[in-house]
């Protein structure tokens, strides 16, 4: 009985649903980067930061979050565990030496210190992401939204969980807890879990769709509870037994998609065992996985050879959209300059707007929980929009064969219209523009990377999709630094409200209205900038974009009934 036990137990963890599920706790640990507004105020009034520093310092988060270049490229030459060592080091030293000095546990940084923290800090999520995107596609080739939508919709609402574990641990008492928190969390998780994540190919199951979508189900479950707790939260003054008991919650509803992950491996377990029975000379591969057919990375200093002229001589001579391109002819297509130009403007735009809500809450007059809560709901929408983009996209594909540039458009819009609610304030304002905003931008997310992968293969895909969001910190950048920042210190500066230990403040809706107008037009050309892109890829969708990653093996139809019947026996027990 007990080996029985050991060899099912042994199956769940190295099988292809729990590489699955430990990719969505680990992207937990990526969502640090999206509640940068809950400890930038520490930042500000602790170490006397203007404005615009602040938002140099956001400019240095998104720099390191979006480029991750280096990771992509040491995704084609090295196994994934090194990716998750170097990133678990990586956040641990940066995080704590950040927690280190606003606890002042050592003397004050210089502010080129304390960018080049944040910096590498947000750039060691780039290790673990591109490891479990470019593992997850190649063993679901042909569910790229819904994969993306489930693993970056965790990304989304990871900083929402981060901060409730953050409360039930340390209390609301000192935000510095939190990046401490940001150290060691996410490093621990990544070095028990990783080893789950790397290539499964087996035979292709009709009945993978359901088991996504109950992943879907119970993930959304989480993301309602943690919405009306933080409401809940706003409204009620919690005790720290309370906090304690909402984060206790939070992660017994993060055992759910466990659960499931254990019943499909439990039906694959007896369908093994009922097979072997009949012919003992038979092993079923849905069961016996193998590392078989997966686009492998090059191993010889002769591949890389091999590859780099033809990269050179072939850079105008691109195969049709869905091959493998190679990086030159990616990087220099049309459809990838598009692809650029609408992030360059519409995702940063975005997070000029998420990385400012903290300020925005302070110069609107929102008391210092109102303002937490807020941050914490962009993550909450923002898991929504990314999964909502990445379920609904790949059903208007499949259904009605439209373009997914076409719902990245209709997210650009989306954001842009919670742009316009900051701009023009009115009462409560705020909350329904970090929802709007969140979720926006929470949707353009995995469809940046599933469009990537249509349009040029996955081949190449660790290097491609980490070019196509390098421009999104210079457009952060221009945006937040040179417009907010700078328009902001203008007016407040024109107030005379310049104070010692409180950096320089502004009062009023006038202190991110123009800033806000120019965010949200340069949302609208990004969103103009993909209605371009799917226009010329109609024709594209029109036809099957999956025909090249389809299986041609299937389960025998007579297994595939027990399956059936078995699953619904469960499901009716």
């Amino acid at each position: 009985m007990e080996s029985e036990a050991w060899a099912f137990i042994k199956q769940v963890v190295q099988g292809r649903w729990f590489s699955v599920y430990a990719g969505m706790m680990m992207m937990i640990g990526n969502g640090t980067t999206y509640i940068f507004g809950t400890y930038s105020k520490v930042l500000k009034t602790e170490f006397d930061y203007s404005q615009t520093q602040v938002n140099m310092l956001g400019f240095a988060k998104d720099l390191g979050s979006n480029v991750g270049i280096i990771a992509g490229l040491l995704a084609e030459f090295v196994p994934t565990w090194v990716l998750f060592t170097i990133g678990a080091f990586q956040n641990f030293t940066c995080y704590f030496f950040i927690w280190l000095s606003m606890t002042r546990r050592i003397p004050q940084p210089e502010f080129w210190q304390m960018f080049l923290s944040v910096c590498f800090g947000s750039n060691s999520s780039n290790y673990a992401n591109t490891a479990i995107m470019v593992i997850s596609l190649r063993n679901f080739p042909d569910r790229r939204g819904i994969i993306l939508g489930l693993l970056k919709g965790y990304v989304g609402i990871g900083g929402a969980i981060l901060t409730q574990i953050y409360l039930g641990i340390y209390g609301p008492e000192d935000p510095s807890d939190l990046v401490l928190l940001f150290a060691w969390f996410p490093s621990v998780l990544i070095l028990l879990i990783s080893t789950s994540i790397r290539p499964i190919h087996i035979r292709k199951h009709p009945e993978e769709l359901k088991v996504f979508y109950h992943l879907l189900y119970v993930s959304i479950i989480i993301a309602i509870f943690i919405f009306f707790l933080s409401i809940t939260q706003k409204q009620v003054t919690f005790s720290p037994a309370a906090y304690a008991s909402g984060a206790y919650v939070v992660v017994a509803l993060l055992c759910l998609p466990l659960l499931i992950v254990c019943r499909e491996e439990f039906l694959l377990y007896k369908l093994k065992k009922q097979n072997l029975n009949r012919d003992p000379s038979v092993a079923l591969s849905i069961v016996d996985q193998k590392v078989t057919n997966c686009p492998k990375s090059f191993s010889t200093l002769e591949e890389i050879a091999e590859i780099s002229p033809s990269c050179i001589s072939n850079i105008c001579n691109k195969p049709d959209r869905g091959n493998d391109f190679t990086v030159l002819q990616a990087i220099f297509s049309i459809d990838m300059l598009l692809i650029c130009l609408a992030t360059f403007s519409g995702c940063g735009s975005s997070l000029a707007a998420i990385d400012n809500l903290g300020q925005i809450g302070e110069s609107l007059g929102y008391p210092a929980r109102a303002i937490s809560i807020f941050v914490s709901w962009v993550s909450i929408f923002n898991f929504f929009g990314r999964v909502f983009s990445g379920f609904i996209s790949e059903l208007m594909i499949i259904k009605y064969k439209l373009p997914r540039p076409l719902m990245f458009a209709f997210a650009f819009l989306l954001t842009c219209l919670g742009q316009l609610c900051i701009a023009y304030p009115f009462p409560g304002s705020v909350y329904v523009a970090s929802s709007i905003i969140g979720f926006g931008f929470g949707a353009q997310n995995p469809l940046l990377f599933a469009v990537i992968s249509e349009m040029f293969g996955l081949k190449h895909y660790s290097i491609l999709f980490n070019c196509g969001q390098l421009v999104v910190p210079l457009g952060s950048y221009i945006l937040n630094v040179d417009i907010v920042g700078k328009l902001y210190d203008a007016e407040a500066l024109r107030e005379g409200r310049k104070m010692t230990g409180k950096g320089i403040t502004c009062t009023g809706a006038h202190c991110f209205g123009g800033s806000f107008t120019i965010l949200a037009a340069s949302t609208l050309f990004g969103a103009l900038v993909m209605l371009v892109l799917a226009y010329r890829t109609r024709d594209y969708y029109r036809w099957d974009i999956y025909k090249n990653y389809k299986e041609d093996m299937w389960i025998p139809q007579a297994e595939m009934e027990f399956y059936r019947l078995d699953n619904r026996k469960n499901i009716d027990d």
